[in-house]
């Protein structure tokens, strides 16, 4: 058994080529964005939090007072997707909603003090990962990865 733990970690000479797909860029940037979210995921699971809410944190702590329905937005989440994330967080403790004083028909999104806790291990482990992340390319690389990734979700 140790030696089978051993030969898989080994390069299988047996293993398919890509062939065609190797030239496929969405292959490449599947098989990257499974990487980055398997990594993401280990790092995170002492937090129990998902990407998406973590965003969440992230951006009501970058703007206290956001409206639901802008924060959705900025995220390219749809209203239910942001409302079950909302849920969850404010079930947690995380975050509480206020009806915006500018349009009463809005809710406004704050961090509580757990929920202001939560965002800075959040970000104790985005460091951690982006690190992680960021060690694969020269920083010249990072900002022109970061230019051509954002022509594809602009």
């Amino acid at each position: 058994m140790a030696q089978a733990a051993l030969t898989k970690n080994k390069p299988d000479e047996e293993a398919p080529e890509f062939g065609e797909l190797d030239g496929i860029v969405g292959f490449h940037i599947r098989l990257a964005h499974g990487a980055v979210y398997r990594h993401f995921t280990e790092t995170f699971a002492a937090l129990g939090m998902t990407q998406k809410q973590v965003s969440v944190l992230w951006l009501v702590g970058a703007n206290p007072g956001v409206a639901q329905i802008e924060l959705g937005s900025r995220l390219r989440m749809d209203r239910a997707t942001t409302m079950t994330i909302v849920n969850r967080l404010q079930e947690r403790g995380y975050l509480r909603r206020e009806k915006s004083s500018s349009d009463g028909r809005k809710q406004s999104l704050h961090l509580t003090d757990e929920g202001e806790q939560a965002l800075q291990q959040a970000k104790q482990c985005i460091e951690e990962h982006e690190a992680w992340l960021k060690s694969r390319f020269t920083a010249d690389e990072v900002e022109k990865l970061v230019e051509m990734l954002s022509r594809i979700h602009e």
